[in-house]
């Protein structure tokens, strides 16, 4: 029971992370201070959050050969996500725009195809995972992000922190 516990605070950790930075940037660039990339040092702290949450995965996970629909559905989903990276780049997809970063507008695929691309990418790279991985905890992970989807839609434009030059 502890570890399941473990496992499902690791799998959320990051949602709360993302919801104060989506809610609160000027208090992050704060945190982060004069001379420092925003974007980049919430990248740092999700790469760790992430690490974090693939450990907990593989600690429920059983390894054996799967389906081919998984292997599809893991691959096209981190190829939307690599495509998403490639395109908007680690300010883009770090917030960028809400610490007060310029940034061009996107329309090449999968923009304009998926209405959230990263979202729907990890989506189905977990649903791709969920041979391996116990549903409850696919599930949870899943909940996170259209948690996250929901909180980006609500967009304030007052939450954002003022143009830097």
């Amino acid at each position: 029971m502890w570890h399941g516990l473990i496992v499902a605070v690791m799998i959320l950790l990051p949602f709360p992370f993302y919801w104060y930075l989506w809610n609160f940037p000027d208090r992050w660039m704060q945190i982060c201070g004069k001379g420092v990339n925003p974007s980049h040092r919430m990248a740092q702290v999700s790469h760790l959050l992430k690490t974090l949450q693939i450990f907990a995965l593989l600690s429920v996970a059983t390894i054996s050969r799967p389906p081919l629909i998984c292997i599809a559905l893991l691959a096209f989903g981190q190829y939307l996500n690599y495509r998403v990276y490639a395109l908007l780049g680690e300010e883009g997809v770090y917030y960028g725009a809400s610490f007060g970063k310029k940034l061009p507008w996107v329309e090449k695929f999968p923009f304009g195809y998926f209405r959230d691309p990263q979202y729907v990418g990890s989506i189905l790279s977990l649903i791709g995972c969920s041979f391996w991985v116990p549903w409850q905890f696919i599930s949870l992970w899943i909940a996170g992000y259209i948690f996250m989807i929901l909180i980006e839609r609500r967009e304030n434009p007052n939450s954002r922190v003022s143009q830097i030059s």
